[in-house]
């Protein structure tokens, strides 16, 4: 029965194979699944999510390399620190099927005998890889799921290494090399992986994120590519909505949603930190969308079984659950089968390559933009840490600049003193006056003349050029402090006068003039907001300067918006708007 080929059978070909995976678990040891070549990880008590039990491991042909892939995958198993998906293990079998297919080719006897290997043969299998990866080259022995070749690419060049690298190097610790045989050489000779470099997923473009929200777009990709209204559209809005992960939202029980205190709920699994049953208000929109796809899915068990589900059967129900081999009702659609058909959905609107987990950083850039903290963001998204966080607010800094550029140029110490911090001459939006006084007060601290924006410094640290403030690009001036660089212009000024020699005075004059340069490029950025004749007013040797003009005359953020843009301001004095209340001071 074990050496049943199910495709003989095409009407119960499904039966077959769950028949079959039982009867392994049953006839089977592990030693007699490390004889047959393949491992069962319900031996082991693991079963990876939407991957079977058993792991075919004859793909590689030399039988101490695939022992020793075994031996490696049982302790992985066993330990306390086992993977949680599927990935490590499928990196280890792919290393160790490059390596066995190179050697067949390549060593003498293809690789079986390893008391024959040298260092040569590692060094070689190396170049291979690198030389695979560089032209695009397909790969020795991995498949894609359609049959194709693999394609070598860094990534896969880096799992190979590594996984290759530290199968020889256990044994060599575990002195299994030795009762091998295995040439020390040809161990130490597999390099390294060394360190990709990890790009961050980057926020939607606007124009993408209007093509993927746009009502048309939205019921092409729910007839053309859903025709069983399995709930794809649905899955895509929430993903959009809440920021949540593709996995969060494919794995949905059907009684996620709720209310409470007449807010609306969307409860769920964040398994990837394990953060069980956690809960997030959502938009009235949203919960009617869940309670329609409640509704679908209860009709469908009805159809099926012909009566309701049982309370105990309701609880274990997918919300959006597969359609075939799934007679509970409680296996959810697999990120497989949403990935592939999304990426249909981009390619025939033509937008490039992006993926659907975009979504995520797009709403905690959206997030940042309008107040939002670290801790916020990762409260809401569900992080274990603000580090991690922090991958997802890519555009802060660059939409502080945007802002900046309307008061602060850059100082004296910097490449192109004077230089606005920010081209663009467009008129202040709301979300950016807003942005104004939540980002300022968090990246940037006061200096002599001006702003440190030296990140370590405002966190607190110490500064590395030791106060040399009128000397780093990380200083930038404002407004307040147009007339005590005009002062000190006057100071060297009339230094330069007083000078034994022209020499001198030209030398004065020289190390003056970077700061001469922002000190003009600063005049002309008030200028242009019509704010020179207020800051010339302002002069901080006057106490009560402090308590005066610009330092005292509060400005609604809403109302300013209003005025970059042309409008009158409000009259009333009462806020009307959440963002009415937040004060900036000019």
């Amino acid at each position: 029965m074990t050496d049943l080929d199910p495709s003989g059978f095409p009407r119960s070909q499904g039966m077959a194979t769950v028949m079959l995976r039982h009867l392994r678990q049953v006839y089977f040891t592990p030693a007699g699944s490390r004889e047959a070549g393949f491992i069962e990880t319900d031996h082991f008590g693991v079963r990876f999510t939407s991957r079977a039990s058993r792991i075919d491991l004859t793909g590689v042909s030399q039988r101490w390399l695939r022992d020793l892939l075994w031996d490696q995958l049982a302790d992985l198993m066993q330990s306390p620190r086992c993977p949680r998906t599927a990935v490590p293990v499928d990196n280890l079998r792919r290393a160790c099927t490059e390596l066995s297919a190179f050697l067949e080719i390549e060593a003498p006897g293809g690789g079986h005998d390893p008391a024959v290997l040298r260092a040569e043969h590692a060094q070689r299998f190396a170049a291979d890889q690198r030389r695979r990866e560089r032209d695009g080259l397909p790969s020795l022995a991995m498949k894609s799921l359609d049959g194709s070749p693999s394609a070598v690419t860094a990534n896969t060049r880096s799992w190979v290494f590594s996984g290759a690298r530290k199968l020889l190097r256990d044994a060599l610790d575990d002195g299994t090399a030795e009762r091998l045989r295995l040439d020390r050489r040809f161990i130490t000779a597999m390099p390294a992986a060394g360190t990709l470099p990890r790009r961050a997923r980057r926020p939607f473009p606007d124009q993408v994120a209007r093509a993927l929200a746009d009502e048309a777009n939205l019921a092409r990709l729910a007839s053309g590519f859903d025709p069983e209204d399995q709930g794809l559209r649905d899955i895509w809005e929430t993903i959009v909505t809440t920021g949540r992960r593709v996995s969060e939202v494919l794995t949905l029980r059907l009684d996620c949603i709720g209310r409470h205190g007449g807010l609306p709920m969307l409860w769920h699994d964040q398994t990837k930190v394990g953060n069980l049953d956690a809960a997030i208000r959502i938009p009235e929109r949203l919960h009617q969308v869940l309670a329609e796809r409640q509704r679908k899915t209860l009709d469908r068990h009805g159809a099926l079984h012909g009566r309701q589900p049982t309370s105990a059967e309701r609880a274990e129900l997918a919300l959006f659950p597969r359609r075939r081999r799934n007679p509970g009702g409680d296996r959810a659609m697999s990120y497989a089968w949403f990935s592939k058909v999304f990426r249909s959905w981009i390619g025939e609107l033509e937008l490039g390559h992006y993926v659907a987990h975009q979504a995520r950083h797009t709403l905690a850039t959206s997030l940042l933009r309008h107040g939002a903290t670290l801790t916020h963001i990762r409260r809401y998204l569900g992080h274990v840490s603000d580090r991690m966080a922090e991958h997802y607010v890519h555009l802060s800094q660059s939409d502080l600049e945007d802002v900046l550029h309307y008061v602060w140029v850059a100082g004296p110490g910097a490449a192109t003193p004077g230089e606005l911090l920010s081209g663009g001459p467009e008129p202040m939006t709301r979300e950016q006056a807003q942005a104004l006084a939540v980002d300022l007060s968090r990246r940037s601290t006061p200096a002599e003349g001006g702003f440190c924006t030296f990140q370590p410094v405002v966190s607190g640290g110490a500064c590395p050029r030791n106060l040399d403030c009128h000397n780093c690009g990380k200083f930038v001036m404002s407004g307040a402090d147009l007339l005590y660089w005009r002062r000190k212009r006057e100071q060297w000024n009339s230094i330069a006068e007083r000078a034994p020699d022209d020499a001198t005075a030209d030398y004065l004059h020289q190390v003056f003039e970077p700061t001469a340069r922002a000190i003009d490029g600063l005049e002309k950025a008030l200028a242009g907001l019509g704010l020179l004749d207020d800051a010339l007013a302002l002069d901080l040797r006057r106490p009560q300067d402090y308590f005066q003009r610009l330092w005292n005359t509060g400005f609604r953020a809403a109302d300013l918006a209003r005025a970059a843009d042309g409008e009158q301001g409000r009259p009333d004095d009462g806020p009307d708007e959440p963002g009415d209340e937040l004060e900036a001071t000019a």
